[in-house]
């Protein structure tokens, strides 16, 4: 049975270091989104707060949380609450997470259409690498997580997205957000 929400919800997926979390604070600052804050069991990186970017838990906190999809990503646990996505868009009326793209599958699945978009992001193997290295992740995560599954799964938009998704291409920043407001103010307003 699909939920139906008062509000929209924008969900961003694509590979690790393609710009997901960078394309969400863009939107928090400029179209007025409100974040749905996700749990996590991956260690904290420099500057993240517990609260705002996302609860970490430990594995036995994790699990004892209600989630409306989890998934375990290069050996850490990340799951997103139906009552975090409630609260979330009764702040403004529309709200943004970052996704893998399992887990935007199962939003799709669950909430009603007019209460869900996706966008994938999409960038090119090699610059993946390049920024993953930039925002601080260590040589030997940066090979955990290319070589993950999740990592191969999400280089392409799997068959429940197609048709679903507007897939953005974020190989300048500027230009990418050029596209994304577009896509957002014809979307949602």
């Amino acid at each position: 049975m699909m939920e139906r929400l008062k509000g929209k919800l924008l969900i961003l997926c694509g590979v690790p270091g393609s710009g997901k979390t960078t394309l969400q604070n863009y939107l928090l600052a400029n179209h007025g989104f409100t974040k749905v804050i996700t749990h996590t069991t991956r260690p904290k990186r420099v500057g993240e707060i517990n609260g705002i970017d996302y609860y970490f838990e430990d594995k036995t906190s994790f699990f004892t949380k209600n989630y409306l999809e989890s998934v375990s990503y290069a050996g850490n646990y990340y799951g997103s609450s139906y009552e975090g996505l409630k609260q979330a868009l009764q702040a403004k009326g529309r709200a943004v997470i970052v996704l893998d793209t399992k887990g935007a599958a199962t939003y799709v699945a669950k909430l009603a259409p007019e209460n869900v978009v996706v966008v994938f992001v999409k960038i090119p193997r090699e610059i993946q690498a390049k920024r993953l290295q930039k925002r601080g992740d260590s040589p030997s995560q940066i090979k955990q997580r290319l070589a993950s599954q999740e990592a191969k799964r999400d280089q392409k938009l799997p068959k429940a997205l197609e048709n679903q998704a507007y897939e953005l291409e974020n190989l300048d920043l500027s230009k990418t957000y050029q596209k994304l407001s577009a896509f957002v103010t014809a979307t949602f307003e």
